[in-house]
């Protein structure tokens, strides 16, 4: 299992993905899910994916394979972000066919993967979208601002209560990173260390990133600041009247 989640803002983009992949309790590895794509001051995409790991880097390996090739029709050739995530659908549909073919398989729910790109080019506002197995995709909204795939329960309801379209980039940032540091307290399929980017509204240049590990001192903080405030509240709360529970 895996946890992603990537969240249009008015001022920008959050990307965080997990590292982690599971095939048993003793088959426990690190895969990096999050990549970049994108030509310095013309374009940035963020490409992040859930679900078969070999079908993922194969997506991976083939959309770069393309860019270094020059081909006429890539990432860095697409004129707009949807093109791009209809590039992302047809390749994705290609490889899992190809795997089915070579398994055999006629379902291939085995070689399923999930996909979110997100990302700008010029001239053109930040879009962001959730591209489905089947190949299609949908794009976030103002009303519907973030999208996450794989192990999405744990996290969903922080983002849900504190991120808008509206929300400043740094208090989205931290909403996202206390959105795993709970998926990760519940459920040992996702794991550090966290690849997170930050892309600012028209700034068209590739955000270097973080890997967030163990022993990162900020996160680190700040989960243990929301922790303490979860127990203090609680305290805090009103007590429930004497004949409460007797209605």
């Amino acid at each position: 299992m895996t946890y992603c989640a990537a969240i249009r803002l008015k001022d920008g983009m959050v990307f965080a993905s997990d590292t982690r992949t599971n095939a048993g309790v003793d088959h426990i590895s690190t895969f990096r899910k999050l990549y970049q794509y994108g030509i310095e001051g013309e374009r940035v995409m963020v490409l992040q994916t859930a679900g078969s790991l070999a079908t993922s880097q194969a997506v991976f390996t083939k959309l770069q394979h393309d860019i270094d090739q020059r081909y006429e029709s890539n990432l860095n050739t697409v004129l707009t972000l949807f093109d791009a995530a209809q590039m992302v659908g047809e390749c994705m549909r290609n490889v899992m066919n190809h795997a089915k073919t070579v398994a055999n398989d006629d379902n291939g729910s085995q070689f399923t993967s999930s996909f979110m790109l997100g990302g700008q080019i010029k001239g053109q506002p930040p879009e962001l979208y959730m591209i489905y197995p089947e190949g299609n995709c949908i794009r976030a909204t103002k009303d519907t601002p973030f999208f996450q795939l794989g192990e999405s329960k744990y996290g969903k309801p922080i983002l849900d209560r504190s991120v808008t379209y509206d929300t400043d980039i740094q208090h989205a940032a931290r909403a996202l990173m206390l959105s795993f540091d709970s998926t990760i307290h519940s459920n040992l399929s996702v794991g550090m260390p966290i690849d997170f980017v930050i892309y600012k509204s028209d700034s068209l240049e590739t955000p270097e990133g973080r890997r967030i590990d163990e022993n990162d001192e900020y996160f680190n903080t700040i989960r243990r600041q929301w922790s303490k405030a979860l127990r203090n509240i609680l305290v805090e709360l009103p007590e429930y009247p004497d004949n409460y529970w007797n209605k």
